[in-house]
């Protein structure tokens, strides 16, 4: 597997060897040893899987309680996925990071605390399936606008599909310093 970073090195992409024959394709999705030779010790607990249909945006979500790192890859279409640098003392704070993940390319993008996730679906539906090194945890759940021109975020979607919840959290300079993420 190739890891490499993103314009956030925090946030990793991941590219496994995918084997293919007539038959179809094997690739390994998860391999403890690869993450820890990236000096990343994680421990998954949690597997998510989410359907959405084209121009569907979710997020932007994140953790301040039972924080999350999360490791995404797609099943079936095609998404953009976008992490947001909620730790403010970090160089990168504020920018985000963007990664066409696909049923194609088999690409996965690692995420780690400290980050907002959401992505847009480029495809007619996308099946998005996630690890999450910690439970969903409702009252910790915390949200950023989706599209705040700060953020100048394209999500690469002519007509957005955002839950009335997305359209309704804070710009990030509206997030209080207890909302964000201090090492």
């Amino acid at each position: 597997m190739e890891i490499t970073t993103t314009n956030i090195p925090e946030v990793l992409l991941l590219k496994p060897i995918v084997h293919r024959d007539s038959r179809g394709f094997f690739l390994e999705t998860y391999r403890e040893e690869h993450f820890r030779a990236q000096g990343i010790e994680v421990h998954f607990v949690q597997d998510n899987l989410s359907k959405s249909r084209r121009n569907t945006v979710r997020g932007l979500h994140y953790q301040i309680e039972q924080q999350q790192d999360k490791l995404l890859t797609v099943m079936q279409g095609a998404i953009l996925d976008v992490a947001v640098d909620l730790r403010p003392d970090s160089p990168t704070f504020g920018q985000h990071t963007t990664v066409k993940l696909t049923e194609d390319n088999r690409h996965q993008v690692f995420i780690p605390k400290g980050f907002a996730h959401g992505f847009s679906v480029l495809s007619g539906q996308a099946l998005v399936y996630y690890k999450c090194s910690a439970y969903y945890y409702p009252e910790g759940e915390r949200g950023l606008y989706w599209n705040d021109p700060k953020l100048d975020i394209d999500w690469l979607v002519d007509e957005p599909v955002v839950s009335e919840k997305d359209q309704n959290q804070p710009l990030l300079h509206e997030i209080s310093n207890e909302d964000l993420f201090y090492e």
